[in-house]
């Protein structure tokens, strides 16, 4: 624990983000960490509760609570406040191969599962934990650790999401030579081109791209398997193969009109602009721009709220968000209580910021996409939603979202941008290895297993589970490693 009375002393306390208006201005990360001094009075904050819920990961009334990656936060949260950073550094690699990524975009479960909740605000786990990793590599503590030994094993990695490097990593580290196939032309996946850069800076996942690099994992860009890849060469070179492809298959909106020119997944909206970014600070005009445009997202996760901050970024003349479900409410009640993941009113920087640049929060409630309205040469100029209620549905046994008749409304839209989530896996990587598909068309297993049913073939993160965190996908990572290492070895120390 920090300080035992550190709770009671002390307030939470985050770190400070750019005003809304000034923030717009560019694709920068826009928080400004505490000091260090600071940093570890959040760390005195942390209890001795004796049952430590944040490091839990379970499931609760299906949604998560605590870290999936059980990481060690009472144990690391003392050493931050102590002052001992380098073995805090230690106690979270134990359990986390990539907390400079968690640290910044994970949804952190571990803060709504803390004791303090009961009778004051949670400990800032994800900041202590950012604050760790982060004084690591300024103080020279995270550097190359290329394995002393190697087995002479060869295992594939394809995909190079947070599974995927998760995978590598531990695999590397245990001495098999490891290969990571990405068909991008970057390494990261979904952390390199799905999330935008002001949660995530892409210099963060090079640097540690570079250090795996230089441990001896080897990277593959622009190998799409399946396509410009053969699956058979790999399995014939390989003695392993892990897929870490992740569910890449986005959930479509079938409405009337969806042809229309301007109507885009929101993965390909926020790949293109990142890419562009990258690529040539945008000069290359490259990506879809909706400057002085009318943007609707549909969706009101993570994801569509990417795309709003991206769009207002981009100068857009107006965003609406529209979320099928009610608007939740702004405090727990007493069907959703401690240490569930909070079914309450998140308003994220993305709404921030759109109520910041045009006076009202983007999000419609309890609504969707009724008809999406072209002009004469196929271009999207308007949309038609309408609400939405809840009804018991006897048939299904459940309550159903249905449409309210006479509701509908016309809005005007230049762009619209769908995050309505993803079904699974994209079928030709599926075909490519001939591995069987469950009824959610994510690859199938075992339970607890990640065999799948083609031989010394295995799978992991989004592609086994279904659309997920980032600490599921790090932890599934984590165990298809030991998994393969015990199929390529007898046994495993992982």
């Amino acid at each position: 624990m920090g300080k035992p009375t550190g709770f009671m002393e002390y307030d939470r306390k985050l770190s400070k983000g750019l005003a809304p208006l000034e923030r717009i201005k560019n694709f920068n990360e826009f928080h400004i960490p505490l000091s260090k001094e600071e940093q570890k009075i959040q760390g005195a904050r942390c209890m001795d509760c004796g049952v430590p819920f944040c490091q839990s990961g379970v499931i609760l009334n299906g949604m998560t609570s605590g870290c999936p990656l059980n990481n060690l936060v009472p144990e690391w949260n003392d050493l931050l406040y102590n002052g001992n950073m380098n073995q805090a550094l230690k106690r979270l690699f134990k359990t986390n191969n990539f907390p400079e990524f968690t640290g910044r975009v994970c949804p952190a479960p571990c803060e709504p599962a803390c004791t303090c909740n009961v009778a004051t605000s949670p400990v800032s786990i994800k900041e202590n934990e950012l604050s760790i990793i982060e004084n690591g590599y300024k103080s020279g503590f995270v550097t190359p650790q290329p394995p002393k030994v190697r087995t002479g094993k060869k295992v594939a990695v394809i995909g190079s999401g947070p599974s995927g490097l998760a995978a590598a990593d531990q695999l590397n580290k245990r001495g098999h030579q490891v290969t990571v196939f990405e068909r991008s032309d970057r390494i990261g996946g979904l952390l390199m081109y799905g999330i935008p850069n002001m949660k995530l800076e892409k210099d963060i996942i090079e640097r540690r791209v570079e250090i795996m690099k230089e441990e001896g994992v080897t990277f593959i860009t622009g190998a799409d398997v399946g396509k410009n890849y053969k699956a058979s060469d790999i399995k014939k070179e390989f003695d392993s193969v892990i897929l870490a492809c992740g569910a890449s298959n986005p959930r479509d909106i079938k409405a009337p009109g969806r042809e229309a020119k301007g109507i885009y997944f929101a993965v390909d909206f926020l790949k293109g602009v990142t890419k562009s970014l990258l690529d040539s600070d945008f000069n290359d005009n490259a990506c879809v721009n909706t400057k002085g445009k009318n943007v609707v997202v549909i969706g009101g996760g993570d994801t569509g709220n990417d795309c709003v901050g991206t769009s207002i970024r981009q100068g857009a003349k107006s965003v609406l968000q529209i979320e099928m479900m009610p608007k939740p409410l702004e405090n727990r009640t007493e069907d959703n209580p401690w240490p569930e993941w909070p079914k309450v009113l998140k308003t994220d920087y993305g709404q921030e910021e759109a109520i910041a640049v045009f006076g009202h929060d983007p999000r419609v409630y309890e609504s969707t996409v009724k008809e999406f309205i072209a002009d004469k040469d196929g271009n999207l100029t308007k949309v038609k939603i309408v609400k939405l209620c809840s009804k018991y549905n006897a048939e299904a046994k459940r309550f159903v979202m249905e449409e309210v008749p006479g509701s509908e409304y016309v809005v005007e839209a230049d762009y619209v941008f769908i995050a309505a989530g993803f079904l699974g896996t994209e079928e030709y990587i599926a075909k490519a290895f001939n591995v069987e598909l469950n009824a959610r068309t994510n690859v199938a297993t075992k339970e607890g297993n990640y065999q799948t049913s083609t031989e010394k073939v295995f799978v992991t993160g989004d592609m086994h589970r279904g659309q997920s965190l980032v600490v599921w996908a790090i932890r599934e990572g984590r165990e298809v490693a030991q998994e393969v290492d015990e199929h390529l070895m007898g046994y495993s120390n992982l």
